[in-house]
């Protein structure tokens, strides 16, 4: 993922900035708890296709 597409990506809820997860093909936000996908190389950010991530998770 290209640094600086990722700089100026945030969490279409809260606004956060996103954090990678490359083992899970992902971006998440920490303040809303959901996992927003990357399918095909294409960032997915729409809140329904998102995933809750559990409360338990260490981000």
């Amino acid at each position: 993922m290209d640094a600086k597409t990722l700089e100026i990506l945030v969490c279409p809820v809260c606004k956060s900035p996103l954090l990678v997860r490359k083992d899970h093909d992902d971006l998440v936000c920490k303040p809303c708890r959901l996992a927003y996908p990357v399918r095909d190389g294409m960032f997915v950010m729409l809140v329904d296709e998102a995933t809750p991530l559990p409360a338990d998770l260490d981000l």
